[in-house]
This record gives C-alpha cells, structure tokens and sequence, in this order.
C-alpha cells in the first residue's frame, strides 16, 4: 500500500553539510560582492548570491540543468541552502536560472570574475591547512558537444565534434584554473593565461612551486617562463632519433632468459633541441615487460637535481590530475555544456568547476578517515542523497535525516570537522 500523506522530504539533505562548510570558509557570500549585478528592479527579485548559490549546489547534487530549478526550487532543503526569501517562498524558476546562467553571468567582467573565483576560494583554503611546496598540473580534455555550440569543432585525435578545456590542478585535487576552448585548438594552446595567474598568486606564499605536464607543454617557451620564475618541473619530451641515440645501448634486449617481473633501466643527460636556447637536463626510462618484444621508452626534460628514479616517481604521479578530471566530468556532469553561446558555455564550465573545487574541499578538509577514499561521486550517492523529513518550528527548522550509507556519528564527525574550520572569534577589549 503506497500514501501520500503530506509530509515535507528532501532527497538532498547531505547538501547541508556543504552549505556548512561553504559558511565556515565564507565561499559564496563573498562571491556576492564580487560580482556585477546590472539588473533592474526590486519586485520578487532573488539576490544574486542566492541565484549563485542554487546554480552551484544544483550542480553538486548532481543537477547540470536549470530545467530541474522546477523541482529545485520547491525543495526544501535547496530553500534553507540558497537563504534569503526562498527559506519563506521559493527558489529561482528555471526561467531566472537562465537569464542568471546564459545573461547576467556571461557578461564579460563577470566571466573574468567566475575565472578567478577558483583560486580566491583556493586562497580561503589555504589559511586552514599548511602551504608549503606547491604541486601544480596541467592537462586539456574532450567535452563532446551534441548540438550548434559555438566554437564546437572536430577534432581529428578525440574523433569526435567538441570543446578543449584546459585545467590547472594542485596536489589536493583543488581545480585551480579552467578555460573555455575551441574544439579545434592544440592541447597546451593558452596555456599562458591559464598557468601564469596560478603561479603569481602562489609566489609570495608557497615555499617553492613545482609544474607536471605531458607531452603537449614540451615547449621551449614553456620552459623558459619555468626557469625565469624560479619553478621546478618535469614535463615529458617527446622521442626522436637523437634522444633515441642516447640510450641506444639500454634498447638491447637483457641477455639471459626473460624475467618475469619489469625491468626498468634509467639515464640522464644533457640534451639541447635545436629550438631550445641553452641545453638541459632529460631523464630517460626503459622498461622490459615479460612478453613483450620492445621496450617501453620515455623520456623527461627537467630542472630537478634529484635522482633519475626519483624524476620519473615525481612525474608519474601527475596520472591522479587525469582522475581528477574525470571525477570532475562524472560526478559533476562537467561535459554539460549545451548553450548555443560560447560565453555561456564558458560559464558553465567555471560553474562546474567551482561546485567540483566545493565538493573536494569537502573530502579534504572535513571528511573522516573511515570514508576518506570515498570519490565525489561515492559522496554525491551516499553522502548528498540523504533522505529527510522536515520539521518547521517557529524559530528553527528541524531535518529528520535518515541513517543508510552515512551514520548519524559519521555525519555529526562532519559537521564537527567543519565547525573547527571556523574562525575563531575576535577578541574585544570592553
């Protein structure tokens, strides 16, 4: 037997807990002030940090269209979350999510605002746990478009009609910048407008900076911006005949009978490409696999003094940036970008980035040991999607929330976690 007797339930109630810690570290409230409001009129108007903050959480929950404000906006849990009239009334309807989205953020001092937000709310994070050395990598991806985007192009080695963003992470899985591209574009175009603002935020504060990329970085001006500031970096090279010559002694096979296990021999030298204005140091690898024929060869331009082994460890772990990326397209739907406008679309993809950059300092700051492997998406399934009944009193609301995947004592470690990130009080003399 199946009623319906009335009562006010979220299926979101988890989402409290980074409304939480959103408060805690003063994320969209001071994105308020940040950014430009041109509207006009003061008639059922939501303020546009509400607006900002029911995009964001939406996309959290796991909500990458403004057609779901039609349910959003009803629901409770959303109501408390986005503040102001909605507690009392309701939330934006997907109509004034739109305009918010596809109009009033798309404007270009707006946009360059969304862009930097990342890092100002990297910034906050930062004053709540210890900023020494500095890991950053850069990587593109494919976000495959289904419709006439604008500067939605075919791309030869994605097989497929799409955008090329280009992303900038740290080593806490923090996004630290993200930008828009054509489909159409090389995977490290632009780079410099992505890298260059990371690293100035970073020059007077971290202890020394360190820069991972593929391939695609390999570039002599890339190189030289690194050195000319001061940055350690590994960035793969790609092979060529000359750098091949090199290790030719490493690519006999082993005498003796194949082992079972990977052999790995490395080698470093000094290498000068004939673009390059001074030679410099390059770590190459050779890996024997059992059964296969050839060897797997790598190789690694760098400015590190550590050992040959040591390089390649430091490089390989730039693989979790790619996880990242994925964690940021499956769990936040980031690849959902189906405005007609290029703007638009860049809008979305600060959106999307900003919601991942909340979920994960969520994982990082205040997530306890027993879930602390947990993916965002794991967090979104069991963490965000907690049932609750609600209770309204007349100075407080009460969620009723249920215990399944997360406890009550596991959720109430959260909340603790995430008081203790709070400012302390400052001190008056009376």
């Amino acid at each position: 037997m199946v009623q319906f007797r009335g009562s006010v339930v979220t299926s979101d109630a988890g989402l409290l807990a980074y409304r939480e810690l959103d408060d805690a570290l003063g994320l969209t409230t001071s994105t308020g002030d940040l950014l430009a409001d041109s509207r006009t009129g003061k008639n059922g108007r939501h303020a546009l940090v509400g607006l900002f903050r029911q995009s964001l959480f939406g996309r959290l929950a796991g909500y990458e269209d403004v057609n779901d404000a039609l349910r959003l906006r009803y629901d409770p849990a959303m109501r408390w979350i986005i503040g102001g009239k909605a507690t009392k009334r309701l939330g934006a309807s997907p109509s004034q999510m739109g305009r918010f989205e596809t109009k009033w953020l798309a404007r270009p001092e707006n946009l360059a605002t969304l862009a930097d937000l990342s890092g100002y709310w990297i910034d906050q994070v930062a004053k709540r746990r210890p900023l020494g050395r500095v890991v950053l990598d850069m990587d593109s991806s494919v976000s495959p478009t289904h419709g006439d985007q604008e500067g939605s192009v075919w791309n030869g080695h994605f097989v497929t009609t799409c955008y090329h963003p280009i992303f900038v992470f740290n080593q806490y899985g923090d996004l630290e910048r993200c930008a828009l591209r054509r489909g159409n574009v090389h995977s490290a175009d632009g780079w410099e407008a992505v890298l260059k603002p990371v690293i100035a935020r970073y020059q007077s504060t971290a202890t020394s900076i360190a820069f991972r990329g593929d391939a695609a970085f390999a570039q002599p001006g890339m190189y030289e911006f690194l050195e000319s500031e001061g940055i350690e970096y590994a960035i793969r090279l790609p092979a060529n005949q000359i750098l091949q010559a090199e290790i030719a002694h490493m690519l006999k096979r082993p005498v003796g009978r194949p082992a079972h296990y990977v052999q790995r021999l490395y080698k470093s030298f000094r290498y000068q490409a004939a673009s390059w204005s001074r030679s410099r140091r390059v770590v190459a690898k050779v890996e024997w696999h059992h059964g296969e024929l050839f060897p797997r060869v790598g190789f690694i331009v760098t400015n590190l003094r550590d050992s040959s082994k040591t390089v390649v460890d430091f490089y390989n772990k730039r693989g979790t940036c790619e996880q990242w990326i994925k964690e940021w397209k499956g769990a936040l739907k980031g690849t959902r970008l189906s405005r007609h406008s290029f703007n638009a679309n860049a809008v979305r993809l600060q959106l999307h980035a900003l919601a991942y950059n909340l979920g994960n300092f969520l994982r990082t700051l205040a997530i306890p040991e027993a879930i602390a492997e947990w993916s965002l998406t794991s967090l979104r399934e069991k963490l965000i999607k907690i049932g609750a009944k609600v209770v309204s009193h007349d100075r407080y609301v009460t969620f009723q929330m249920a215990e399944v995947a997360i406890p009550r004592k596991l959720f109430a470690a959260i909340m603790q976690r995430i008081a203790a990130l709070r400012s302390p009080p400052i001190a008056t003399v009376t």
